[in-house]
Formats: C-alpha cells, structure tokens, sequence
C-alpha cells in the first residue's frame, strides 16, 4: 500500500519547523495534502504527487548529480514512491540504488537528518501525451545522506532513465535553493555515536595494529588486530582530544600531527553501525618500547599482509585506503632490514611535508584578517592566527577558496588569487615540517563571518603594524615579510 498520508504530514511539520520561512513557498504542497489524503503518494494523482531525492555527498563534499534523460538535466538521484516503500527516506535510497547502482548500506544518512528532509521542493512537470499524462506538480522531498569513506562503490546507470553521473562541489549543485543550502552546511559533522581511532604508520608504509585481550562479552572485538583508539569522553572537547588521550592512556604515545582522513563504519554485537573518526599520523619507533596498558601487544604490519590476520574487513579496507593514498616514497622498501627483521627508520631520510593554506585578506585600508582561536583548539588555543587549513585531496587554491566559505562565509575566485609567501616552519626540533602558503585576495565577496564557531570565536581586521601579541609566531612573521615584499622565510629551524 502507498506511503500513509500521517508519514507523509509528520515529515514535512518536521521540516517545516525547522523552516518555518518556507511555509508559504509549500502552499501548494500543503493543500494538496489537505485534499488528496494518501493518493498524494501515487503517481496517477495528477493534481501533484510526492517524489523523493537522494543528497549524496562523498569525503571530499562533492555531491552526485545524474543525468535524468526525460528532462535532459543534471539533478540529484531521486523518483516516484512505490507501494513497498517503508517511508520516504526508503524510497529516496531505493531511487538511489536504482538509478546508479550505489546500495543504501554505502551510504548513511546526515546526522540530525536520519528521518528530516534537508530540502522540499515543488517544480512543474510538463505533459507526457505518450504516456497519458497531463501536466502535474512534483513534491521532492530530498534526504541527505554521507557516502561511505570506506566504501568503492561501483556504479551501475539505469540506462532506461539515466544518462551519466557527475560528483560536483557544492558551488555546482545545480539547483540555486538545494545549492545554497549545502554551502552552509558543516561538511565536518561528528558522528553522534563518537568514537575514534588512528592509523600509525611509519616511513616504510607499514601500520601499527594492537592485539586486544581474549575477553569475550567483555570488550568489543576479543582476540582481533585492531587500530587503537576508544570512545569520546566528556572531558574530551573533540575526537582528536579523544584519539590522543586514548593514545597516552594505552600506549603512552604522543604523536605531533594527526589529520582526520575519514570515517570507518563498524558494527557492534546487535548489528548496529557504528561511525569511529579515523585520524592518522606518522611514527617511527620501536612498539617493543611503549607501556601498553590494554591488550596484547603492538606490533607493525604491511597492508598486504592483513591477510594472515584476525582483523575486522572495515579495518582492514581503511588500512589499504590509506596506503593507496601515500605518495611512493612511503610505500616499504625492500632490502633495508636491521639484524633483528626489522626496517629501521631513517633520521635523515624522506620526510613528508605538511602543506597549510592561508588566506591574507587585505582590506583597501591595509588592515588584514585574522581570527581567534577557540579555546579548545589543539592548536594555538585562544591565539590569533589567519584563516587556513590543511590541504587535502585537492590544490592549494582550491583549499583556499573551500576554506574561506566553510570558516567565513567568504567568496573568492580563482582568478582572485595570488601568491604572497610561503613559509618552511615547524613548532618543536624532531616534529614534522610544515609548509605554509599565503595567499592574496585581491577581490571576495561577503563579509566574514563565524561559521565555524567551535574553531574560531572572532573575526577582526587588525593593522599591520598593531597586530595582536597573542598572534601565531609564524603568522606574525609572514605577515611583516609580505609587508616587506618578501617571498620566503623559515621559523623553527636549528641554526
């Protein structure tokens, strides 16, 4: 039987409670409703009927589009309900896997959205004489949901109604309202359920896996090779605090930088996912050396020998995705063995750089921008520092304008963009080298704003030659250097 009119009714009061201002744009959907009871769930009630779409957004905050061949256009995944749809969520997923071949368990929906639409939108379908259809209205009811990190999804086109797919960034989203709506959103969600582990690998491409003790029914995955890590506590202000204090508390371990890489979706004893935030970081010592206070014992794996283990496949694919992703220099390197088995690390050897972007934002007056740390920042707490962020599956100038609308709400062009300075720092002697780009906007859009308040609590222009004393050494540095039309500089480094 079709999707009840109650499902149907309770849904959309849910979005429109979170959209109130959306009431009257919805009209026409609402009295619909009012009039045509269930039947507004089938496809033959011609005065307008509900249809569902799928929001998918991948690890690197692109969403799928596919090209509906009736209208000719690039549109997220979606159709009509059917009889056998257990809700409108289901009948999005169904859309999705029917139209690109993506299962519903490769995706997961957006937390805060599990049973919310993201987006209602009424559009106009013309006559299809062919078909004996008049002219009706479409009520897309768009559920958002996160792609798998873990998971290589192969897709399969409808061919009957499907002409191609496209991944687009957010600022291509084709529709204007759906496109406006993703551009706010925080694409750094942490999973309600917060856990959190790290990948430790060294320079030779091999990981650092834990045994946990045999204790079955009294710990999650007895007796298996596992990555360390454990479950968010409230003293922890984010999951990198969890992951490092995990770290210390099991192993006595403290790594420089962790990068978040993404989410491995596991599943406890009643079947339950359960998302853990997987960070990774570089090391090159000696496990035999650490105080493990849980489990068995720590010890260093290649990915192509996680076969031969007791291993979950979640962890395993995380592992092997990870390695995938490492430049060759990081892969293992034969013929390098110590007299105990064992490949020792070189102190002066290939080191990878951490490459950091920053925004120097210029306003005609000569003041720059700059923004307060939160206080609970792992880095620089409470300290002023510029607008930036790491590099990830992308260029640097790329980075740059994702990160200034994701932190400010700040518009800028490719063309904008200049560089100005780069910086070769790092914070203490022995950590891990960073490379700092700063780069000039010339022209934006939009004034800033506090989009990502749990990272930055103030945004202030500040004059160049009155900048705060609480500001980031080396942004300091870069700044008086930019001013003086220097190119390059170097902080941190042993003379």
């Amino acid at each position: 039987m079709p999707l009840s009119h109650d499902h149907i009714r309770t849904t959309v009061d849910s979005y429109l409670a979170r959209h109130p201002h959306e009431c009257e744009q919805l009209g026409a959907f609402l009295d619909a409703l009012d009039r045509t009871g269930d039947e507004i769930a089938i496809r033959s009630t011609f005065t307008g009927h509900v249809t569902c779409g799928a929001i998918v957004v991948d690890d690197l905050g692109r969403v799928l589009h596919v090209l509906h061949l009736a209208s000719g256009k690039y549109l997220v995944p979606g159709g009509h309900a059917e009889p056998a749809d257990e809700s409108l969520a289901a009948t999005a997923l169904r859309e999705l896997h029917e139209e690109t071949g993506i299962p519903p368990q490769a995706v997961v929906p957006w937390p805060g959205y599990e049973t919310v639409p993201f987006d209602v939108d009424i559009h106009d379908i013309d006559a299809h004489l062919g078909k004996g259809e008049p002219g009706h209205q479409h009520f897309d009811l768009r559920f958002l949901f996160r792609l798998h990190t873990t998971t290589d999804v192969p897709v399969v086109l409808q061919e009957e109604e499907v002409g191609g797919i496209e991944w687009r960034p957010l600022d291509r989203v084709t529709q204007p309202p759906l496109r406006e709506k993703l551009l706010k959103l925080p694409l750094q969600v942490e999973p309600e359920t917060a856990n959190a582990s790290v990948l430790i690998y060294n320079d030779h491409g091999e990981y650092l896996l834990h045994l946990r003790d045999y204790f079955p029914g009294q710990i999650w995955e007895p007796g298996m090779w596992s990555l360390l890590g454990g479950g968010r506590e409230p003293q922890d202000a984010t999951l990198e605090h969890t992951v490092r204090r995990e770290l210390a508390e099991e192993a006595s371990l403290d790594i420089a930088d962790l990068t978040l890489f993404g989410t491995e979706y596991a599943y406890d004893e009643a079947g339950a996912t359960v998302p853990i935030a997987i960070y990774a970081g570089r090391w090159n010592g000696d496990p035999r050396e650490l105080l493990l206070t849980e489990g068995v014992m720590l010890a260093w794996f290649p990915p192509e020998d996680l076969h031969r283990l007791r291993i979950a496949d979640t962890t395993s694919d995380v592992v092997r995705r990870h390695a995938a992703s490492l430049p060759a220099s990081a892969e293992p390197q034969s013929g390098l063995s110590s007299p105990d088995g064992r490949r020792p690390a070189s102190a002066n050897g290939t080191v990878l750089n951490i490459i950091g972007v920053h925004l120097y934002l210029e306003r005609p007056d000569g003041t720059v921008l700059l923004g307060l740390r939160h206080p609970n920042s792992v880095f620089a707490p409470s300290t002023w520092h510029a607008l930036a962020g790491h590099c990830e599956q992308e260029n640097a100038i790329a980075c740059l304008i994702r990160e200034a609308q994701e932190e400010a709400g700040l518009r800028i062009e490719r063309q904008d963009v200049e560089l100005v300075h780069v910086v070769h720092h790092i914070d203490r002697v022995g950590d891990r080298p960073r490379m700092g780009l700063f780069f000039r906007a010339r022209a934006w859009s939009g004034e800033p704003e506090l989009r990502e308040p749990d990272k930055c609590t103030e945004w202030k222009f500040w004059d160049p030659a009155a900048l705060p004393d609480d500001l980031v050494p080396y942004t300091r540095v870069a700044i008086e250097r930019i001013q003086n039309g220097e190119l390059y500089s170097e902080t941190g480094w042993p003379t």
